[in-house]
């Protein structure tokens, strides 16, 4: 296994993880080629101001992996979320991406438990995402972490709708 290091990303990190963040989305959801619905979501979603404003906002955390001083992953969190299914609030698990060439090395995994570890300290005791349902891989990494099913909700983009799982852990 490769020596990886983790921390919390910082704005000197933006400018390669909107370009780590564009490469995982279109890799993972694109599976219609790119579109122009994709491009407008995207450029919007991981511009680099987009994500040093993330970085400095307080209720965030963004924890990266690095390899020789890369990001190779990266999760994003937020501190207090309305869930759409359930009707509480509670830190979310906004993404949770990791390189293809990276899979498999326990990246993603680690990147989680940072994350969770974090969202413990300030005193939660659950979390939340939500992970688009076809996206087999992910449901399934997520319910080997102790996240499970408590229903569905969609994901509006600018036409298309995408029917979501909504995942729950006590932590």
């Amino acid at each position: 296994m490769c020596d990886y290091t983790f921390s919390i990303a910082n704005q000197s990190d933006s400018r390669l993880l909107s370009t780590l963040f564009k490469t995982v989305y279109i890799e993972t959801y694109g599976i219609e080629g790119v579109t122009d619905e994709f491009v407008e979501f995207i450029e919007k979603q991981f511009s680099i101001k987009q994500i040093e404003e993330y970085i400095v906002k307080d209720n965030c955390n963004l924890w990266v992996a690095k390899y020789k001083n890369n990001p190779v992953g990266v999760i994003q969190t937020e501190n207090i979320k309305e869930c759409p299914i359930g009707n509480f609030s509670s830190p979310e698990i906004n993404k949770l991406y990791v390189l293809r060439n990276f899979y498999g090395q326990g990246i993603g995994q680690r990147l989680l438990k940072k994350a969770e570890t974090a969202i413990r300290n300030i005193g939660n005791d659950k979390i939340w995402l939500w992970v688009l349902e076809s996206n087999e891989r992910a449901v399934n990494f997520y319910s080997k972490q102790g996240y499970r099913d408590i229903g569905t909700a969609y994901f509006q983009m600018s036409k298309n709708r995408y029917q979501n799982l909504v995942m729950l852990k006590n932590l």
